[in-house]
């Protein structure tokens, strides 16, 4: 099924109504010449209001919602385990996920072919209550975890040896007050020359050997012993998912502006830029090498790529890393903990994936207020802001590298390229925030009119800039009608047939007014002037 959307609408100048669909005041087919970018703005910003007073309080512990421990399927149907979901049975018999970006497939029967009814997100440390391939019925639970803590787990038996986790330098015993117990905690190494990790040995044929190492970030609560030996499903530690959410819990307007300002966060995630198999190197003054064999996936089977180059990431020690040795990632996902940059996602996963990330996030603040807003409103905004290319290679048009032009023209001239036989240009995608599209819009009036007047002006005289003056704001400046509703120029050019009228009824003679009849008649002589 193709789905027309605001997003994928390639009109040269605004939207086209197939792509746009129905105005949403009236439930009917958005009429030609609608601002649909002035009601998109509209329908963001008004209840922007409600967000405002909620900043503070999201992350914080009065606005906490009781997080749920257990998920429940929405409609009856068959199980299907994503590739990436790896379990492992613990001691008690327990299947327990062990990789981060697992998922269960909820499909509408066991035909290979049918339809996917719910994509579920497995967190690491859920405890599965389904097995593949079986039938759930509605409100079935499908898997429960702990909200408050993510868990480490050993997905290999084996011997424990404690590395780098000395008393009071990597390593301190505190109090849980909540439990009365006590507990060993790590902590940062000042000098950090430790790295502490737990590693698991096995006995093959009389040798032993290291088959696992866990990194442990600063704060994770160590839950065995030096020594002991472990079965496959035996939490190692658990790291409090206050400890490492270093995310940013802004939320209410400042994260909408956020997101569509494009800013880079302070302190991003590391991103795979490959599908692959990961593998830990040696830490290199103070970070970690990380590295990630790339792979083939055919089917849902993952085999090592020998043509590709492994990938090499550094990560700083003290990051908490979401990825374990031998774990698959695919590209785009996270190796580290952190706020996303958009821009890495969009260089890596392309422009699709970048719309639908910061429509999802736009959404989610407005979602955590219980605001519903339409996603052809943010998409329209979305759309504005990958506006752009940037040039890589020009070929043989008259577009210069690294040029920043509008996907239009670009289209255009890359389109008149192939019709004179001609090498065309290649680009890639720009995501610009919306005060940085609006500068660089094609209309230099609009921009003047809102940023750095000066800057925008003496830039348009030097390039000797046209305004064709086709957007709303440069005609309410100029005083012109708007090119928008009964505005637009393809209605006035309409004539009105004045044959097409009914000719006027003739209007009745107006009457001689008679002012002798209405005046009483008198002599003159009648009246005579006093003597002098």
């Amino acid at each position: 099924v193709k789905i027309r959307s605001v997003l994928t609408c390639e009109a040269k100048r605004g939207l086209c109504r197939m792509c746009y669909g129905r105005n949403l005041a009236t439930m009917q087919m958005v009429d030609l010449g609608e601002a649909v970018g002035i009601i998109a703005a509209q329908s963001i910003g008004e209840p922007g209001t409600q967000l405002t007073l909620r900043t503070f309080h999201v992350g914080g512990t009065a606005a906490r919602i009781a997080e749920q421990t257990a998920r429940k399927t929405k409609k009856a149907g068959v199980i299907e385990f994503g590739d990436r979901l790896v379990t492992v049975v613990n001691p008690d018999g327990q299947k327990v996920v062990t990789s981060y970006e697992g998922e269960l497939i909820i499909k509408a029967s066991a035909d290979k072919h049918a339809a996917i009814e719910a994509r579920l997100q497995v967190p690491l440390g859920a405890y599965l209550m389904v097995e593949d391939g079986q039938a759930v019925k509605k409100e079935d639970t499908v898997f429960t975890w702990d909200p408050y803590s993510n868990p480490i787990i050993a997905d290999v038996e084996g011997s424990i040896r404690f590395v780098d986790l000395v008393e009071d330098e990597s390593l301190s015993e505190e109090l849980d007050e909540l439990t009365g117990l006590r507990q060993r905690v790590v902590i940062e190494d000042r000098e950090k020359k430790l790295h502490p990790h737990i590693e698991i040995w096995q006995n093959k044929g009389g040798k032993e050997k290291r088959v696992r190492d866990f990194i442990l970030p600063v704060g994770a609560v160590i839950t065995i012993d030096d020594g002991e030996e472990i079965k496959a499903g035996t939490i190692l530690a658990k790291i409090s998912r206050e400890a490492y959410k270093t995310r940013d819990i802004t939320g209410g307007l400042p994260r909408v502006a956020e997101l569509f300002e494009a800013r880079r966060p302070k302190d991003p995630a590391t991103i795979s830029e490959v599908d692959g198999f990961v593998r830990f190197g040696e830490i290199k003054r103070g970070k970690r090498e990380v590295f990630v064999r790339p792979a083939i996936i055919d089917r849902g089977v993952w085999q090592v790529d020998e043509a590709q180059a492994e990938q090499v990431y550094e990560v700083p020690s003290g990051k908490h890393l979401r990825v374990h040795e031998g774990d698959r990632v695919r590209a785009g996902d996270r190796i580290s903990e952190g706020p996303v940059n958009p821009h890495d996602i969009l260089r890596i996963k392309g422009p699709r994936a970048v719309q639908e990330y910061l429509l999802n996030e736009v959404q989610e603040v407005y979602r955590l207020q219980g605001v519903k807003i339409n996603d052809k409103h943010i998409g329209v905004i979305v759309k504005q802001m990958l506006q752009k290319v940037r040039i890589a290679d020009s070929g043989d048009t008259e577009l210069l590298e690294g040029e920043h032009v509008d996907r239009s023209e670009f289209r255009d001239v890359n389109e008149d390229a192939k019709k004179k036989k001609i090498t065309p240009a290649t680009a890639e995608p720009l995501l610009l925030g919306i005060t940085k599209a609006s500068l660089t819009t094609q209309s230099f009036v609009s921009a003047a009119s809102f940023q750095e007047t000066t800057r925008v002006l003496t830039d348009a005289a030097i390039r000797g800039s046209r305004d064709d003056l086709l957007g709303l704001k440069e005609n309410i400046i100029i005083g012109h009608l708007i090119p928008a509703g009964t505005g637009m120029y393809r209605y006035q050019e309409v004539d009105v047939e004045s044959d097409a009228l009914p000719e006027p009824e003739p209007l009745p003679e107006p009457l001689e007014p008679n002012f002798d009849a209405l005046l009483p008649s008198f002599e003159p002589s009648a009246f005579t002037m006093p003597d002098e």
